[in-house]
């Protein structure tokens, strides 16, 4: 097991150094140095001085990948890449482009994201496997179709939908919640009850139906047959056989949700006013601050590594077959 796990932790090395040359490489095609300085300094004429300097403050005065005036490792260690990419590993994210520590920015915005992600989170996978476990007991029957036609439908309707009539009726008519807005502490809890409400609402189609096709793949296997051959009721066989083993796929689409439930998400968070990592990284792409993306997808492939680390973990607890070695 120890070695496994450092191996896979080997292997998200070289992965990271991928992740950062595309993102880096992406960023500097669509702008350059100069397109950011212009688009900060935010006036029509800038001068070339104000250009320079504005570069030089933030290390975008140096060459992006290599330094052919420097010299022996300067080549490469004095250049944007370098200064912009490998403190990250450290988790040195350094200041975004408008001067603002993005590690601190990070700590502050991370708990209002987590406040939302978090009940989101197991509220909808509480409800879809509920609601899928429900459509499998009574499969074939008429609430089995309508309740997959009802899935379809919510798989249909955008998420803007959700988040806009949902402000609209539930703020706007009845006034129960504020529309949008932040407290911290228990204060919060009115702000981010329709945002988590909408979230869950959202994912019930597609979370339910991809529940219901595991559950009914499991429930045509040999070893149901067999439960029920014994004498087992279908509650048991559902409950103590059926979810069980369809766990492991159920694990594999859990560890996707990881990241983002740290990120935040970006509508709820940008629609609710939010001040979250979903609605920073909106902010950091708008105002094209290469040093806040950057460290957010570094953040978010971190993220996802572990949380594929975790799963295969995991598969050992719901399935003794599976030994990592």
């Amino acid at each position: 097991m120890l070695a496994y796990l450092v191996r896979r932790l080997l292997y998200a090395i070289p992965i990271l150094i991928g992740v950062n040359l595309i993102t880096f490489a992406l960023f500097f095609v669509v702008n350059t140095p100069d397109d950011m300085a212009r688009l900060q300094l935010g006036v029509k004429r800038v001068t070339p001085e104000a250009i320079q300097k504005w570069k030089a403050e933030r290390g975008y005065d140096k060459p992006l990948l290599w330094n052919a005036a420097g010299q022996g490792a300067a080549r490469v260690t004095d250049t944007i890449f370098y200064a912009k990419s490998v403190r990250m590993f450290a988790f040195d994210f350094g200041r975004a482009d408008d001067g603002r520590d993005i590690a601190r920015e990070i700590r502050h915005r991370m708990w209002p994201s987590l406040a939302i992600a978090v009940p989101t989170f197991v509220l909808s996978l509480f409800v879809t496997v509920s609601f899928a476990l429900l459509l499998v007991f009574f499969r074939g029957t008429a609430l089995d179709i309508y309740g997959t036609v009802l899935c379809v439908a919510l798989m249909s309707v955008s998420g803007l939908f959700y988040i806009i009539g949902g402000q609209w009726i539930v703020s706007k008519v009845w006034h129960w919640v504020p529309i949008s807005g932040y407290a911290p502490g228990f204060d919060g809890v009115k702000f981010l009850l329709l945002p988590v409400v909408i979230s869950v609402i959202g994912g019930i189609g597609a979370g339910s139906r991809w529940y219901r096709t595991i559950f009914l793949e499991e429930i045509g296997r040999d070893y149901v047959r067999t439960a029920r051959a014994k004498g087992l009721t279908e509650n048991a066989v559902l409950f103590r056989h059926v979810l069980k083993n369809g766990m492991v796929p159920i694990l594999t689409g859990v560890v996707v949700v990881i990241p983002a439930l740290f990120m935040g998400s970006l509508l709820v968070e940008s629609f609710f006013g939010i001040p979250g990592l979903g609605s920073y990284t909106i902010e950091a792409i708008q105002a094209q601050d290469f040093a806040v993306v950057r460290a957010m997808v570094f953040i978010g492939t971190v993220l996802y590594i572990l949380g594929l680390l975790l799963t295969d973990v995991s598969y050992t607890l719901v399935d003794p077959r599976v030994r990592l070695k």
